[in-house]
């Protein structure tokens, strides 16, 4: 079991170091059906695993000079904010039906970003966009909310924010999304573990560090690849999830409860 945790630990680090999101809602599938955690801790355990790889995927880029930390900085207090009081807003809703509304906003994404990186590729090198610091903190504020109402998703929808609605070239908006991801996730397993909330912590640690260690391969990979493939490769991504999600619910059942 710790071996399988290990292996699909590395492919969910790719993944986030690559495209810059993917890690909670690729997480907490693995922790629930693979490795059968129950969904209460395996939600928390799937914040450690995100947040590790993301800081670890951060670090690397930043150290190439690609984060935005203007907007990083600005986007995620609003963003924490919003997603505590999406996540209270989403006890009144079934999680099917929270899933069947997230998937057209995913397939949304997904298409929009594949127009985006088919009509052009940034320059890996173009400055930093500049948008007036009221429309970050909305959009934190926006983004934070959705992914605490739909529990998931958290760098699908800020890298589409920052290439769609900011301009930034799609390198960047990775680097930027795993800062975001980081400084918010850690947030959220704060408020998790004061609730008393619980972790299988060798489990985490055996799908955590290999994550990490992918992450940095990621960013690694990411490096060597035009941004036009970096985004439909994310594109692809994001709908096979929104996909899956809806399988889940429609003929899977939903995840195990408890």
């Amino acid at each position: 079991m710790l071996v399988t945790a290990a292996a699909l630990g590395l492919v969910i680090g790719l993944v986030v170091g690559s495209v810059g999101g993917g890690g909670a809602i690729l997480a907490l599938p693995v922790l629930v059906y693979v490795l059968g955690e129950p969904v209460g801790p395996a939600a928390t355990g799937s914040l450690i695993v995100v947040a590790m790889a993301a800081a670890v995927g951060a670090g690397s880029l930043a150290r190439s000079g690609h984060v935005c930390w203007r907007i990083a900085l600005a986007f995620a207090p609003p963003a924490a904010t919003g997603a505590l009081l999406g996540t209270l807003a989403s006890e009144t809703v079934s999680p099917a039906l929270l899933v069947l509304l997230f998937v057209p906003v995913m397939l949304t994404a997904s298409f929009a970003t594949w127009q985006r990186a088919a009509a052009r590729a940034r320059d890996d090198d173009c400055e930093c966009p500049a948008p007036a610091l009221l429309r970050v903190l909305v959009a934190g504020f926006a983004v934070g909310a959705l992914t605490g109402f739909f529990g998931v998703g958290g760098g699908f929808i800020i890298v589409p924010v920052l290439t769609l609605w900011f301009d930034a070239g799609f390198r960047r908006a990775v680097a930027t999304s795993l800062v975001i991801i980081t400084l918010t996730g850690i947030v959220a397993l704060v408020i998790h573990l004061l609730a008393g909330s619980h972790i299988d912590a060798g489990m985490t640690a055996a799908l955590a560090l290999p994550t990490a260690l992918g992450a940095y391969l990621g960013t690694r990979l990411s490096g060597r690849l035009p941004q036009a493939v970096l985004g439909r490769a994310f594109a692809i991504v994001v709908c096979a999830v929104a996909l899956f999600l809806l399988a889940d619910v429609l003929v899977l059942g939903g995840p195990p409860s408890g």
